[in-house]
């Protein structure tokens, strides 16, 4: 044999040869996935006014706003609050097609508004909360979730179910294979997403209402609120090698 061909052909076979004695390589997604009843509700409240002075608007929602934190505070003492959205705006004449304007648009009114957050974990409570504060404040929307601690309490199971998936998995690739899965050894695991925590629960939105007159607050009715379920899920993905 010709030397000037038989060395490639012996360096090649001495690079496969490492590999080859490692196996077959194959990469396995596994799932988990761990349900839990819904602990934390997050409730959106709102105010909102309209006048001609730009001022009075926002002095009503200012305090208003107040007033319903007060009642906030004391329906939930240990909820948590933020308020936050503060906005001003004027509102204009929409001009006719038919005959635009030269000038300037016409200005109607001022609309100002503003934004609280609660989030609390008293949901026994929290139909009481609501239509208490509802007597000064628009619900502007409410949604359930886990609590982070709740959440770190399923840790381990949600470990636990996604690497059981993970190891059915490497079996039922095995036998596709034709393998036997006692072969089968795990080279890496790398679990993705871990406590990546997205709320599936429905969001229940309520109607922005718009600022009423002068009356005094009138009793309202408490709602009815199901708390419902959050399922957390995470993605584990194993580098198997077969010998």
């Amino acid at each position: 044999m010709d030397i000037r061909f038989a060395l490639p052909c012996v360096v090649a076979l001495l690079i496969a040869q490492p590999a080859l004695a490692q196996g077959t390589l194959v990469i396995v997604p596994g799932f988990g996935t761990v349900t839990r009843a819904n602990d934390e509700a997050h409730a959106i409240f709102m105010v909102e006014e309209q006048d001609q002075d730009k001022a009075a608007a926002a002095s009503r929602v200012n305090r208003k706003i107040r007033e319903g934190v007060d009642i906030l505070k004391r329906a939930d003492p240990q909820a948590k609050l933020k308020t936050r959205g503060y906005y001003t705006y004027p509102v204009y004449a929409e001009s006719d097609p038919a005959r635009p304007s030269k000038g300037t648009r016409q200005l109607l009114r001022w609309r100002a508004g503003q934004y609280v957050e609660l989030t609390t974990q008293n949901l026994g409570a929290l139909p009481r909360t609501v239509a208490a504060a509802q007597q000064l404040l628009a619900l502007n929307n409410l949604r359930y979730s886990l609590s982070e601690k709740a959440a770190r309490a399923a840790d381990d199971e949600l470990i636990a179910a996604a690497y059981r998936n993970l190891s059915e998995r490497i079996a039922s690739v095995a036998r596709a294979m034709g393998r036997n899965a006692a072969d089968a050894f795990i080279d890496t695991v790398d679990y993705e997403g871990s406590g990546a925590y997205a709320p599936q629960a429905e969001m229940k939105r309520e109607g922005m209402a718009m600022a009423a007159g002068a009356a005094g607050p009138q009793a309202i009715e408490e709602p009815d609120f199901e708390p419902g379920e959050s399922t957390l899920s995470m993605r584990v993905v194993g580098r198997v090698r077969f010998r």
